[in-house]
């Protein structure tokens, strides 16, 4: 039996109590994705059935390939202007040949910078970049992603300077405004979509731009609060705003040392991949539990989103108390919400599948091919009857079958019940009692925190469930 000491007990029930709360979150998701789910539905049936009362006559109108517009609104997008001062300078000594040549070598460079950061360029207006994270693909991390984007371009041009005129020497400066918040996005085009994007979050972030100090990076407060776990940002005042208080702004100076190479503030480390790892996993998260809620089929009872953000929610809470780097807290959550997804593919051998799946998806976000064959090992580890060989494999083959050890154990085991029997798999709910002692008497947890947590209750179900066999 594993006994910790009370300072570890202590720290274990708060994160047991931290993941609980993260599971009622992703359990209250779910339901928000259920209702969103009908009300699109809804919405296209309305759609459907007014395009087919539309005569083709009335459409006759429209010219082909004339300019479509539309818009969409997106709650959160980091905007950034960034000004690229040297014209009057370049005047006095330069052609204007010269002049925009090497303004046309920044931008170009800009803009492969923004694309390194999968961020939107929305346009360049004389010497001034506008692009915006956020859109069109939304995701939790474009706060990050634009003030990285930031700091690059900044680095950019001083090693441009260096290198075209010697140390010391400069001409081009630069000055950079950002803000983070709503904007709604007026789109253009079928061929090549573009964007443009309005609202008080691009005024805001233009005007920050206008009072920022050359060679400066500025944030607003909305972006701070956001990012500031990463970047060591410095106080630099307040923005008066009509008929709003005072926005206060923040000026980057870098990367945190200890998430920067040589703790130079310049280029992110290995332990910046992995914090932001665990932040961007919200995003691969819900693309995930949609993509489960929209393609399973509906005879998975119990292998359902649900058992996914259980799954999810345990690995963290055992790989914690087992003592795992936040690494290992990211490969097993990400193991956890793949382990099942290969269900909306085949029923059997759904492992693989979702190994499958993975491998597609997660180059996408970063994730290195050592990393994806390690979340690949894991997943597998988790086929019946389960034979882990490492620490994270044996943490997911107790999170999978952490309902054996609960109070809930019979309603669950039900659910998989109606499953198999769904499918023919499955007999009389009294066979499957039966099946069930078999199982249960012949498993055993692997880690000492869940032979701490579940042993206990487990030996019960065997009670239970044998009370409620007829023959």
């Amino acid at each position: 039996m594993f006994t910790m000491n009370e300072s570890n007990n202590d720290e274990l029930v708060k994160r047991i109590a931290k993941l609980a709360r993260q599971n009622q979150e992703l359990e209250d998701h779910v339901k928000k994705l259920l209702k969103q789910n009908e009300k699109l539905t809804r919405d296209y049936e309305k759609v459907k059935a007014a395009y087919e009362k539309i005569s083709p006559d009335s459409l006759k109108g429209t010219a082909e390939g004339e300019k479509q517009e539309r818009s969409l609104k997106f709650n959160m997008a980091t905007v950034l202007f960034a000004d690229i001062h040297g014209f009057s300078k370049l005047v006095e000594g330069m052609d204007s040949s010269s002049i925009m040549d090497e303004l046309d070598e920044i931008l170009y460079e800009f803009d492969a910078i923004v694309n390194k950061y999968k961020i939107e360029k929305i346009k360049t207006i004389g010497d001034t970049f506008m692009c915006a994270g956020g859109i069109p693909e939304k995701n939790i991390t474009n706060p990050i992603d634009v003030v990285m984007a930031a700091l690059e371009m900044s680095n950019y041009l001083s090693s441009y300077e260096t290198k075209k005129r010697g140390e010391g020497s400069k001409i081009w400066e630069l000055k950079i405004g950002i803000h983070t918040g709503p904007v709604t996005a007026s789109i253009t085009g079928k061929k090549k979509v573009s964007y443009d994007i309005k609202g008080d979050t691009v005024n805001t972030a233009s005007r920050i731009e206008a009072v920022s100090e050359k060679g400066s990076i500025l944030i607003s407060v909305m972006t701070y609060e956001l990012v500031k776990e990463f970047f060591d940002c410095e106080y630099f005042g307040k923005l008066p705003v009509k008929y709003k208080d005072d926005l206060q702004m923040f000026m980057v100076r870098g990367l945190k040392p200890e998430f920067s190479v040589d703790g130079a503030g310049k280029v992110p480390n290995e332990a910046f991949r992995i914090k932001f790892g665990l932040i961007q996993f919200t995003d691969i998260q819900e693309i995930i539990l949609d993509k489960l809620e929209k393609e399973l089929p509906d005879f998975l009872f119990y292998h359902n989103v649900k058992h996914t953000v259980d799954v999810v929610t345990e690995v963290e809470l055992i790989g914690w108390a087992e003592g795992c780097s936040d690494e290992e807290i990211l490969l097993l959550k990400t193991a956890g919400l793949f382990h099942d997804v290969g269900h909306t593919v085949a029923y059997d051998n759904h492992e693989y599948h979702g190994t499958v799946i993975a491998r597609e998806m997660l180059p996408r976000y970063n994730y290195s091919p050592e990393q994806i064959d390690r979340i690949c090992s894991i997943i597998m580890s988790t086929k019946l009857p389960p034979k882990p060989t490492t620490l994270l494999e044996e943490i997911i083959c107790d999170s999978d079958l952490d309902y054996l050890g609960r109070s809930d154990f019979i309603p669950v085991s039900n659910t998989l019940f109606e499953e198999l029997r769904a499918q023919n798999k499955m007999g009389s709910l009294n066979d499957w009692n039966k099946l069930q002692v078999k199982f249960i008497s012949g498993h055993q947890y692997f880690t000492k925190t869940a032979r701490s947590l579940r042993e206990v209750n487990k030996q019960l179900q065997i009670e239970r469930i044998q009370t409620l066999i007829t023959e």
